[in-house]
């Protein structure tokens, strides 16, 4: 029984060994997506382009469902270049810095694709990010806004 214990228990260690460098070599990509989260949220409060640029896919679509008076669902879409020009207007800069939510969540990472959440001050985006010749950008955002308080 002792003998069947340390078997289970040098199993666990290695598997816990072999996990852990699994993860530490994901840790650059995860540090890359995260980064270019923050290029997009931060790029938005700051009305820095160039930084909303560098984290958008030129094929970027941005979209939130809205619901009409009649209760009838719409798709609303924003482009990249949409978007980009938003932020060159100012984008989110006129919002305070003590309200300027930034939270920032890998949901999930497989290969060259990942999920990424984003509470910001007034609405929640879900971010589809892709490495795309080499750097890791944002193709898709599906958004909502926060009920108001």
């Amino acid at each position: 029984m002792k003998s069947i214990l340390s078997a289970f228990a040098a199993a666990v260690v290695l598997a816990g060994s072999v996990y852990s460098q699994t993860d530490r070599s994901r840790d650059p990509d995860r540090e890359a997506i995260r980064q270019t989260a923050l290029d997009y949220i931060e790029g938005w409060y700051e009305g820095n382009a160039v930084r909303m640029e560098r984290a958008l896919h030129p094929d970027l679509a941005k979209r939130i469902v809205r619901t009409n008076a009649q209760g009838q669902s719409q798709l609303q879409q924003m482009s990249a270049m949409g978007l980009v020009q938003g932020v060159k207007r100012g984008g989110g800069n006129q919002t305070p810095k003590e309200k300027q939510q930034k939270d920032v969540i890998i949901l999930d990472l497989f290969e060259n694709a990942a999920s990424v959440k984003i509470i910001a001050s007034d609405w929640v985006d879900y971010l589809h990010i892709a490495k795309s010749n080499g750097r890791w950008v944002i193709v898709n955002v599906l958004w909502e806004l926060k009920p108001q308080r």
